[in-house]
């Protein structure tokens, strides 16, 4: 039973690590190449301003590559976050208001249900007792739902202030410069 979910995370692990063996022996090639270009340009530089002032360049060089990697790496990440925030946020909305149909929809799926069984109406006659006898959490059950039932209006304000984020990260941007219609006496 075990031997065969043994046996298929072998293959999807030797799979994976096939997948960025072949993905490293594609790079290598180009780290190499990276390598002697690097030093050809250290002997270049060592040439023509000598040794100690080439490798302050190179290093200083390789410092701001580093450092526009570093950046360039960061910004990525916030992008991924927030796209992440707003598909999390999207998600728990969809999940409450599905939630809350299935509260609201659930009392009349159980009398449904009550009322297909082979005892029909006199099995429901006990359930109706029990739900009157206990009215004040019936209700309070109730009243959660309504909480949590989804209004149009909410929508409407969410779209709202997304139009709203869009326009603020708009209004960041340069606004691009429009020709000038020349005109001409007649």
């Amino acid at each position: 039973m075990f031997a065969g979910l043994v046996r298929e995370a072998k293959a999807a692990a030797s799979g994976l690590l096939l997948k960025y063996v072949a993905r490293a022996s594609v790079a290598v090639p180009f780290a190499i190449a990276l390598g002697f270009a690097l030093a050809a340009i250290t002997v270049m530089l060592v040439q023509w301003f000598g040794h100690v002032t080439a490798y302050w360049i190179m290093a200083a060089g390789l410092t701001a590559a580093g450092l526009i990697a570093a950046a360039a790496v960061s910004i990525k990440e916030e992008q991924e976050e927030k796209a992440e925030e707003v598909a999390e946020q999207t998600d728990t909305q969809e999940v409450i208001s599905e939630a809350a149909q299935a509260v609201g929809q659930a009392p009349f799926a159980l009398l449904s249900a009550l009322a297909a069984a082979p005892g029909g109406a006199t099995s429901m006659l006990p359930v109706v007792r029990l739900l009157v006898r206990n009215l004040p959490l019936v209700l309070l059950l109730v009243i959660i739902g309504a909480l949590f039932w989804p209004t149009e209006p909410e929508a409407q304000q969410q779209t709202g202030e997304t139009e709203e984020a869009e326009d603020e990260e708009e209004l960041g941007r340069p606004t691009p410069l429009r020709p000038v219609a020349e005109h001409h006496p007649a």
